[in-house]
């Protein structure tokens, strides 16, 4: 079951210059920076106490859920379709349908 909303992606050329304006002008704290492929990072940024994080990647957005893959069954008999199944990443577990949207625990 979908529980929240976890993280909203939104458009950057340069995450460099996009963590310096979320943290150093909106004041967000940056919770996650870790390697994503040979030339972009996976940065999640939020305001203090928020549960939802901005990343500064490629739009996009990504849901939590409690079970990934009890929730990618039922997703996938309501005819959604995934370009990836769940599976295990560094920082939790991963699917990813169609539409850019993904879920993730973890």
């Amino acid at each position: 079951m979908i529980t929240r909303v976890s993280s909203v992606g939104v458009q950057a050329a340069d995450q460099d210059r996009a963590v310096e304006f979320y943290v150093e002008k909106l004041g967000f704290q940056k919770r996650r920076d870790e390697p994503m492929g040979p030339d972009a990072r996976w940065i999640e940024l939020a305001p203090p106490g928020a549960e939802t994080v901005v990343v500064p990647f490629t739009p996009g957005l990504v849901f939590a859920c409690d079970d990934i893959r009890a929730t990618w069954h039922e997703l996938s008999g309501r005819g959604v379709e995934f370009t990836e199944e769940p599976s295990e990443q560094s920082w939790g577990r991963w699917a990813q349908s169609g539409t850019r949207t993904g879920m993730s625990t973890g």
